[in-house]
C-alpha cells in the first residue's frame, strides 16, 4: 500500500499510518526499533531497498529524511513537507516513510521525525553518504543510540577514519568496519586451530580502502606486532598473511567471492568470504545496540601504525649499497691477507740475525 501527503504534517503522517495498519488487518506495530536515513533524492533509492530487505531480519520503522532546501530564494524560503508512506509488501517487514523536507524545515528536520519515531524502541540513525563531521552532536544523531557512517564515500576516506577517530562517541560505527567481520572470525579461528607465535603481518587491498585500513589497525592492536600495508587492484581486501617462524599463515580472496586459507603443515581450505552487500552490513549492525569497543580502538589507532613496504627505487638503493659494502669488505681482507705470512718470517729472519750476532762476540 503507497500513501502520498502532500504538504502534510507529523500528527496527519502518524494518523495515516495507523489508519494504514488497520486497513492490512494488523492493530499492533510489531516493531523491534525506528532506522532512520539521511540521504538525497540519488542515493535514496538504494538505500532503502537495502533498509528494506533488513528490515526482514529486522522488522521496523524506516523513516526516510530528503532534504531539499531549494536553490532560489523562493524556494528557500518556502517550508513545506511532503509525505510517502509505504506499508505491506512494498516496505518489507515494517513501514517506511519518505519525508521530503523543502526550504527552511531542512534545518529542523528533528522536529519532524522525533514524532514519528516508536515509542519504547531504539533509535538508529544511518548516513550511506555526506556523514556530518560528528555524528552524535548532529540534530538527527542526537536522537539516537546508533549512528552508522560509511567511510567509502568519502572523498579522502582514509582521511574520513581520522575525522571518525577524532569525533568517536560511544554507539558510533562504521560499514567500512562492518566489511571486515568475515576477515576477522576467519583470523581469529585459524588462530585458535593452530596457535603460533606471531612476528608480523601484512595486509594487502586495493588503495583507498579504509576496511584495509581498519583490519590492519584491528591486527597491531590484538597481536602487537608490527603491521604492513600492501597497495594491490582489489576488488576490497584481497589477502591477510601472518608470518610465524614455521612459515605463513595466510588468508586469500583474489576474486571477492571465495577465500582460501593456508596454514604450516596443513592443506589449503576454501572458505567462503563473499562481499556482502549493503542490507546484509547493516542488518549485522542492528543486530546490536550497544557502544562497539573494539571498533572504537581499531579507528583510534593511527593509521601511520601502518608500515608501507619500500618501493622498488628503494629496494635497489638497498641492494647496491649491500653490494658495495661487501666487495669493499673482501678488498680490505684481500689486503691484510698476504701480510699474515710475513710475521713467521720476520721470526726466523730475526733468530738468524741473533745467532750470527753471537758467533762473531764469542
Amino acid at each position: 500500500m503507497k500513501i502520498d501527503l502532500t504538504d502534510t504534517t507529523s500528527s496527519k503522517i502518524n494518523a495515516a499510518l495507523m489508519e494504514a495498519r488497520r486497513t492490512s488487518g494488523s492493530t499492533a506495530a510489531g516493531m523491534v526499533l525506528t532506522l532512520v536515513i539521511v540521504t538525497d533524492e540519488g542515493s535514496a533509492y538504494d538505500a532503502l531497498k537495502a533498509a528494506n530487505d533488513a528490515s526482514r531480519e529486522h522488522p521496523m520503522r524506516t523513516l526516510a529524511v530528503i532534504k531539499r532546501a531549494g536553490r532560489s530564494p523562493r524556494a528557500r524560503a518556502e517550508t513545506r513537507l511532503d509525505a510517502e508512506i509505504l506499508v505491506g509488501s512494498d516496505a518489507g517487514s515494517g513501514e517506511t516513510v519518505i519525508l521530503r523536507m523543502h526550504g527552511e524545515l531542512v534545518a529542523h528536520a528533528q522536529s519532524v521525525v522525533l514524532p514519528l519515531l516508536l515509542p519504547d524502541a531504539p533509535t538508529v540513525v544511518w548516513w550511506p553518504e555526506n556523514a556530518p563531521l560528528h555524528p552524535a552532536q548532529d540534530p538527527l544523531g542526537s536522537l539516537a543510540q546508533r549512528r552508522i557512517t560509511d567511510a567509502v564515500t568519502a572523498e579522502s576516506p582514509v582521511g574520513q577514519l581520522a575525522q571518525r577517530a577524532q569525533s568517536y562517541t560511544p554507539g558510533d560505527t562504521d560499514l567500512a568496519w562492518t566489511r571486515v567481520t568475515g576477515w576477522r572470525s576467519m583470523l581469529a579461528a585459524a588462530l585458535d586451530q593452530r596457535p603460533a607465535e606471531i612476528v608480523s603481518a601484512a595486509v594487502e587491498g586495493e588503495s583507498y580502502n579504509p576496511s584495509v585500513e581498519l583490519l590492519g589497525l584491528w591486527l597491531t592492536n590484538r597481536l602487537h606486532v608490527p603491521v604492513e600495508r600492501v597497495v594491490t587492484g582489489g576488488p576490497g581486501i584481497t589477502a591477510v598473511h601472518l608470518r610465524t617462524k614455521d612459515g605463513d599463515i595466510t588468508l586469500d580472496r583474489p576474486d571477492g567471492l571465495l577465500g582460501t586459507l593456508s596454514m604450516p603443515g596443513s592443506p589449503d581450505r576454501q572458505v567462503a568470504l563473499k562481499r556482502r552487500e549493503t542490507s546484509e552490513l547493516i542488518a549485522e549492525e542492528l543486530r546490536r545496540l550497544d557502544p562497539d569497543d573494539i571498533y572504537a580502538t581499531a579507528v583510534r589507532t593511527p593509521v601511520e601504525r601502518l608500515r608501507e613496504p619500500a618501493n622498488a627505487e628503494t629496494v635497489a638503493a638497498q641492494e647496491v649499497a649491500h653490494a658495495v659494502a661487501e666487495a669493499v669488505e673482501a678488498a680490505e681482507s684481500a689486503a691484510v691477507a698476504p701480510e699474515a705470512p710475513e710475521a713467521p718470517a720476520k721470526a726466523t729472519a730475526k733468530k738468524a740475525a741473533g745467532k750470527r750476532a753471537a758467533k762473531g762476540s764469542a
